[in-house]
Order: C-alpha cells, then sequence, then structure tokens
C-alpha cells in the first residue's frame, strides 16, 4: 500500500476569489493521500466529505472529520488538511460580505441531513456565479443553517510551549503507552505537580484526559480506514476490546460498531 502523502492543489483557489455577487462557491472532489499545506485564505471554509476520513490542524488544534463530521474555518485563519486514502471531499467557501454572524472560531460539528443537503445542492450551482433568484434563497437557507452549529468535542489540543510540547510529541509516538504523568515529568526535569499544571493552562485539560483524547481521535480514525475493533483497541494500549468500547461510548454516547454503521448508512444515503 502506498501511503507517501503528496501535496494537494486544488484546481481553483476559490477561496480567495472575494466576490460579493457570488456569497458562496461550492467544489467537490475524491482526493488520495494528499496534503493540502498550511494556508488561509478571504473566504469562510465548510468542510465536509461522504466517505474517508480528514486531519485537520488550525493552530494549536488538530481534527479527525469523518463522513459523520463537518468542519468550519472562519476566513483568514491558517490551516492544513491531510486526506487519508480516498476521501470524497466536498467544501463551501463563503464570502467575507455575508460571514456576518456566523462562528468566528474554527471548530468541528455533527453535521445534519438538512445541512450536506443545501451543502450538495450549492455544489450543483456551479462556479461561474450566474445564480437564479432560486439559488439565492437557498444559499440564504444555508447561512441560516451554518449559524446555528455547534462544536463537538472532537479535537485535539496541542502546544507550542517548548517543554510541554516534547512531553506532548512523546505521548503522540507511543500512543499505547501507559507510562504515568510521573515518567513524562522525570524525562522533562520538572516535577509531576508542575507538568500537571502545564497540560491544564496550556491544554484546557488534565493529563488523563488529553491522552484519552488521543485516543479518541485515533480511534476514529482507524475507525474510518475500517480497521476492526478488537484491532483499534490493542493498537491503543487497551487490554480487551470491552475496554475500548466502554471509553469510546462514553465520549461519544455510541459504541465503535454503531458509529460505523452510522458512518455506512449516511454515506449510502448520499450516494444514492
Amino acid at each position: 500500500m502506498n501511503n507517501q502523502i503528496r501535496t494537494y492543489r486544488m484546481a481553483q483557489d476559490y477561496g480567495y476569489q472575494v466576490n460579493p455577487a457570488i456569497p458562496v462557491i461550492g467544489y467537490t472532489e475524491t482526493v488520495n493521500n494528499e496534503m493540502c499545506i498550511s494556508h488561509s485564505h478571504p473566504r469562510g471554509q465548510l468542510i465536509y466529505a461522504t466517505r474517508g476520513v480528514m486531519n485537520v490542524v488550525v493552530g494549536n488544534n488538530i481534527w479527525v472529520v469523518n463522513p459523520l463530521q463537518g468542519l468550519w474555518i472562519p476566513g483568514g485563519i491558517e490551516h492544513q488538511v491531510t486526506f487519508q486514502k480516498d476521501v470524497n471531499y466536498y467544501s463551501v467557501f463563503v464570502d467575507p460580505s455575508v460571514m456576518k454572524g456566523l462562528p468566528e472560531k474554527s471548530f468541528s460539528f455533527d453535521i445534519p441531513m438538512f445541512l450536506k443537503q443545501l451543502v450538495f445542492k450549492i455544489i450543483s450551482f456551479g462556479t461561474s456565479g450566474n445564480l437564479t433568484p432560486s439559488q439565492y434563497r437557498i444559499i440564504t437557507v444555508f447561512l441560516d443553517e451554518l449559524a446555528l452549529i455547534e462544536p463537538s468535542a472532537t479535537f485535539l489540543p496541542t502546544t507550542n510551549h517548548e517543554r510541554l510540547q516534547k512531553v506532548v510529541e512523546l505521548i503522540m509516538e507511543d500512543i499505547a503507552s501507559k507510562n504515568t504523568i510521573d515518567y513524562y515529568a522525570e524525562l522533562s526535569f520538572m516535577s509531576s505537580r508542575t507538568l500537571s499544571r502545564l497540560f491544564v493552562k496550556e491544554l484546557g485539560m488534565n493529563f488523563s484526559d488529553w491522552r484519552t483524547r488521543l485516543k479518541l481521535l485515533e480511534a476514529i480514525k482507524r475507525l474510518g480506514e475500517k480497521q476492526s475493533i478488537k484491532e483499534i483497541a490493542l493498537d491503543l494500549g487497551y487490554e480487551t476490546a470491552s475496554a475500548f468500547i466502554f471509553m469510546f461510548k462514553k465520549h461519544l454516547r455510541k459504541t465503535p460498531s454503531n458509529y460505523i454503521l452510522e458512518d455506512e448508512n449516511e454515506a449510502d444515503k448520499l450516494s444514492a
């Protein structure tokens, strides 16, 4: 299997086209093992995929976006997107002239079916900008729905703090490790109490919660790659699949199996 990541370049730089006469521009493409390098553009962007998984880095946050979620990025925010394997990628770029009332921060969200259908409808309008009154009304509804989205918890905060960054990198390199905070504190030549305070101050959560969040996002990515639940559980350091399932359900309110099933059912509905 070829896992080499290539640089992704969109056919047209729609995010840079500032034009109030075209309030939104829809775009879709299938992308495979590619990375859209760090960039920003004036238009806001909704990112979604009917199949596949995307890793999105915005500042010190990392999101894993799957077919049950969308990601909102306001205009002018630097971000990087990595497309894992085959991703059926959809995006809507929102002109600065209609950004008032839309979320001012980046976040992932559970994307409702109605908003998905609006995304597909907008993409069907093309990119020429010759919009009919009916199409403008659909765009207005889309913007109204976009203003109502609320963030989900499926993101991982990271940090630029030099000493904490080294600890974070060590944990990410060995995600199955059961090492305690005392172990990482000793490696970093600081007390466990100091390291614990750094996690809360810089990452907004304690050591244990951050590591659990890391495992949860890795699990979501692997589920998107169709790995077995047992394999994922062992790779993430859980002694049994049931322990992994308990953790997953506690945080996402559904089992990994139900999560996969809902993902596949959504994809089948949208491709029908």
